[in-house]
């Protein structure tokens, strides 16, 4: 009897005695199903993530594409906008440059007007001034019986032309 009071191997054959009941109901089918589970569950969740990483890194390297796409098409837009600025710049350089030779132009064709003008005033002055002055000569010397003969002349001459 010796044997039955010693508590460790009371505790040890009541352990085995556990075991062989928990064996004898299937207990370790059920664990090992239940960890065989949690095993696919585990596999199965792993599964997912390299599929969201796949998809992640898919997406990741089109908004990559397309960042370096809209990139250069922003740079295009800037080259174009600076091209279209010059341009401009040139077209507005070329019209004051056209516009400034108009003016000249129009300011040349008054001076050479106004002096036309003062030319001619100053004829029509001087041919005045002539003709009163030879009037005047003719007046102190010519005679009464003279000057109705040059203005006879004078109109047999314009009658021969117009006839």
């Amino acid at each position: 009897m010796g044997l039955f009071y010693d508590t460790n191997l009371l505790a040890a054959i009541a352990l085995l005695l556990f075991f062989g009941i928990l064996f004898y109901f299937g207990v370790h089918k059920l664990i090992f199903k239940l960890l065989d589970d949690r095993a696919d569950k585990i596999r199965h969740e792993i599964a997912e993530a390299k599929q969201l990483r796949e998809e992640a890194q898919t997406i990741f390297a089109e908004f990559e594409r397309k960042q370096k796409s809209v990139t250069g098409q922003a740079e295009e837009i800037v080259a174009h906008a600076k091209a279209e600025a010059e341009a401009a710049a040139e077209r507005a350089k070329a019209e004051l440059a056209q516009s400034v030779e108009r003016r000249l132009k129009a300011a040349d064709e008054q001076i050479s007007q106004a002096e036309a003008n003062a030319v001619r005033e100053v004829r029509e002055r001087a041919i005045s001034v002539a003709v009163a002055a030879a009037a005047e000569v003719l007046q102190q010397k010519l005679t009464q019986d003279q000057a109705q003969q040059l203005a006879d002349d004078a109109i047999g001459q314009v009658s021969a032309k117009l006839h």
